[in-house]
């Protein structure tokens, strides 16, 4: 069955901290596994070796690897969209919002670039086991991403743009240095991308971002009067940038 907006969790034990870290460091290694040979070509034998746990402890908190899978998956997702939840949000400016959530996503790419191409993966191979989550989950996150450039909006801070395809071009930008990182190595003649390279990437993306806030508010020009003949006096403008360059 699809990943759907309930959480499909491991089998429900008496929560301890142990089970946790367990869980986390099953999925962890799962994510790489899968995105290096997707679902057909893992074996639950290659998750358990690369969790450094018995094959056994991996069937014990999931029934099949296919739920190993939905896990996986889900885990990704709850991470990336608590980074959009905690930066696009009305109670930041436009600027720290923007620049807080590109670089977060960056950071995602860099450290976690096998996640990235997993559910890339999914996604070109048809989405079934993400289907629910794209349109019950997802959806509604977009939703409130929305209202919240709304708001924007509505106080002036950012200009006119469409908030979900705004988030599309986001998206794309940031993941592709994960998805895309072996390309854009290649054409840099290096190889891999460095932490110079995510970090030129986020200026870049950035910059291309923030083009929705407005433009500083200039200064207002000052009127200088200038004797001319006796009697009359002219009046000019001079705008802050020529004012500097008089003094």
């Amino acid at each position: 069955m699809p990943l759907s907006k309930t959480s499909r969790s491991p089998r429900k034990t008496r929560a301890s901290v142990p089970r946790q870290n367990n869980t986390r460091q099953i999925l962890d290694a799962a994510e790489k596994v899968f995105a290096a040979h997707g679902l057909s070509g893992t074996r639950v034998s290659d998750i358990a070796e690369a969790s450094n746990l018995p094959k056994a402890n991996i069937h014990y908190y999931f029934r099949t690897k296919e739920d190993l899978y939905r896990a996986t998956l889900q885990q990704l997702l709850e991470d990336w969209l608590g980074d959009a939840s905690k930066w696009l949000s009305a109670d930041r400016s436009p600027r720290e919002g923007l620049e807080g959530f590109i670089r977060s996503k960056m950071a995602f790419s860099r450290q976690r670039p096998e996640g990235s191409r997993l559910f890339a993966h999914e996604i070109l191979s048809g989405g079934r086991y993400v289907h629910g989550f794209l349109v019950d989950t997802l959806r509604r996150h977009v939703e409130h991403r929305r209202e919240v450039f709304e708001k924007w909006h509505a106080a002036g801070l950012i200009g006119t743009v469409d908030p979900t395809h705004f988030l599309f071009c986001l998206w794309a930008m940031t993941q592709a240095y994960a998805d895309m990182g072996v390309q854009m190595a290649a054409v840099l003649d290096k190889p891999r991308l460095t932490t110079v390279d995510f970090e030129a990437g986020c200026r870049t993306i950035i910059q291309l971002a923030t083009s929705i806030l407005p433009d500083p508010v200039a200064p207002p020009p000052v009127q200088d009067t200038i004797k001319t003949r006796p009697g009359r006096r002219r009046t000019t403008v001079r705008s802050a940038r020529t004012r500097r360059a008089a003094t």
